[in-house]
């Protein structure tokens, strides 16, 4: 049996074409969520970690990384599980998600082994970052989240330079500039 094909009068043609640039500015804006999540996430870690490895006689100065990490994996499926319908997807979403997902198993194995030969992992988990948000900007075709990947970059090159006890800081102030900043500019932006 054979569909027929319908055809739209030019307004219901404009209609559709409007509800998905509708659609696309709104899974845009929900883009948002992540990288204020894992911004904030990763930015408080970090200065935990610093605060805690200079200021305290813990050894254990490094949890607030996997800590947060368990938490930040939780809260983002939770999230999108709520969130996102399978008839809300667009190709872009589909695209930023698989992406992304590549990128964090990216961070864990540099995290494991960076961590395995007792090196601090701060300039390669820059590095992912900064290659994700730069291309999730690309693509989005969103400028504060491309000059936060370029932000990333720049302070990954800075850390090959710095003592490891300095690195941390260095990574959780490229978060903010390059994830949470970005990330309320797009939450209130109009694309």
């Amino acid at each position: 049996m054979e569909m027929e094909e319908k055809s739209l009068s030019p307004q219901e043609g404009l209609q559709l074409i409007a509800d998905a640039i509708a659609m696309t500015k709104g899974n845009i804006r929900q883009n948002s969520f992540s990288f204020l999540l894992w911004g904030w996430l990763v930015a408080i870690a970090s200065f935990l970690f610093f605060i805690l490895q200079h200021y305290t006689l813990t050894q254990f100065y490094f949890l607030p990384f996997p800590i947060f990490a368990f938490c930040g994996i939780v809260i983002t499926i939770i999230y999108y599980r709520q969130k996102v319908s399978v008839a809300t997807i667009s190709y872009l979403t589909d695209f930023l998600y698989k992406m992304w997902l590549v990128l964090g198993f990216s961070f864990f194995a540099v995290v494991f082994i960076n961590v395995s030969q007792h090196h601090v992992p701060f300039t390669y988990t820059l590095i992912i970052a900064a290659i994700g948000t730069a291309a999730s900007g690309l693509v989005m075709r969103f400028s504060p989240l491309i000059l936060g990947g370029f932000v990333l970059f720049i302070a990954a090159i800075i850390t090959v330079y710095l003592a490891d006890e300095y690195k941390v800081l260095v990574h959780g102030i490229a978060f903010i500039l390059g994830y949470i900043i970005p990330g309320y500019l797009l939450k209130f932006s109009s694309k």
